[in-house]
């Protein structure tokens, strides 16, 4: 299925242009029907602030390509809507802080990791885990697909970088010791709040970001990495990012009662 060209001259031409790579991707079975469900609920807190990326979020994201320049067996962790919105940038990354990329699904079939596998080399992805037999481990404590995980690659990393995930994984691989890093629209999700460091921003924008901090800090003194990682509160970083969607509804809420509701939003949403 071919994707509807959007004219540029739509008020909404980005958004649009997002949901029709994933309804591509999901005729080509890399993205679940569920996965159509979980980015109208992403893109709705997209909104909230602002559908631009906040300084608050770039802070997260420094402290998170730190955090992955500095590890010792850095993975990336792809489900389908991560594939079908991203693939480049995370083979990109991958390659600038020296990741494996590897497949794990909730909704898991062999179908669906040969086609994200495929994506991903498509993309310039040299290998990829955790497709089929070779996601033969497990992570406790989880009773979904997402327990099975590659042992060369998320079983023995020491940080993990989970774009759209669940809290449940999360929490499961805190708890096994490993730093987690999360892309998530909604601050107050078990993810965002299990998770080492949380980026509030959308996917569109906080991989190709991760990516161009990541490449600038590569040269970094390693004592510099982790003096940005030690002074990184997760805590502090979401709070700053409900604070964010509170002023914004506030300023929202009282230019609607000045009648220019309509102009507020042209100049805060694409």
């Amino acid at each position: 299925m071919k994707q509807t060209k959007v004219s540029s001259r739509h008020p909404r031409a980005a958004s649009l242009r997002i949901r029709e790579r994933l309804v591509e991707q999901f005729s080509n079975g890399v993205v679940a029907a569920a996965g159509l469900l979980a980015h109208g609920r992403g893109e709705a807190f997209d909104y909230l602030i602002g559908e631009k990326t906040s300084p608050n979020a770039l802070k997260a994201t420094k402290a998170a390509a730190a955090l992955l320049l500095t590890a010792k067996h850095p993975v990336i962790s792809v489900n389908g809507n991560a594939a079908a919105l991203a693939a480049k940038d995370i083979v990109t990354l991958a390659q600038q802080v020296n990741a494996r990329i590897e497949v794990n699904l909730f909704h898991r079939s062999l179908d669906r990791e040969k086609a994200i596998e495929k994506l991903l080399k498509h993309a310039g992805a040299t290998q990829v885990l955790g497709v089929g037999e070779a996601s033969s481990a497990a992570i406790p404590e989880i009773a979904s697909d997402r327990r099975r995980v590659d042992p060369r690659g998320i079983l023995i990393a020491d940080v993990v970088l989970v774009p759209l995930e669940d809290g449940d994984r999360t929490e499961a691989l805190v708890k096994m010791g490993k730093r987690v890093i999360a892309i998530d629209l909604n601050p107050l999700s078990r993810t965002a709040k299990f998770a080492s460091v949380t980026i509030v921003d959308n996917i569109v924008r906080a991989m190709p970001s991760l990516t161009r901090i990541a490449e600038k800090l590569r040269a970094e003194d390693k004592k510099k990495l982790r003096k940005l990682i030690d002074h990184f509160d997760n805590g502090r970083n979401l709070s700053e990012a409900i604070n964010i969607i509170e002023e914004r509804l506030e300023r929202l809420a009282q230019e609607s009662q000045k009648g220019s509701y309509l102009t507020i939003l042209e100049e805060g949403d694409t």
